[in-house]
């Protein structure tokens, strides 16, 4: 269990940092974020999950967050929406919006891999 653990720490360490470099090195700036967070620690979850349950239940994680990653894509366009037209608090509309990602995923999941 603390092997694993390590593992993941130094696995995802390496993936975040290699995935920060890259956005510093896009332009704009602001990829950095976006490029440091989900996709390197995604990529971990996959290498040591092929590791510990093989290629198959990997296959569904994977398919798995691509649909997280719809729902995803779908609550950040609410959000961006909401506050520029409404002029909604980032708190307000990231609370309502919440909702559209869980719902989202909910379907998708219950739709697609059900």
């Amino acid at each position: 269990m603390l092997q694993e653990i390590i593992i993941r720490v130094l696995v995802g360490g390496m993936a975040v940092s290699a995935f920060a470099i890259l956005g510093d090195i896009l332009k704009p700036k602001s990829f950095a974020g976006l490029f440091g967070a989900a996709p390197s620690i995604a990529l971990a979850t996959l290498l040591l999950t092929i590791s510990k349950e093989g290629h198959a239940y990997t296959a569904i994680e994977g398919r798995s967050m691509g649909l997280g990653a719809i729902a995803f894509f779908l609550y950040a366009w609410v959000v961006t929406r909401a506050m520029i037209t409404a002029r909604w608090s980032a708190l307000r509309v990231t609370v309502a919006a919440i909702f559209v990602w869980c719902v989202c995923a909910i379907a998708l999941w219950r739709v697609l891999l059900k």
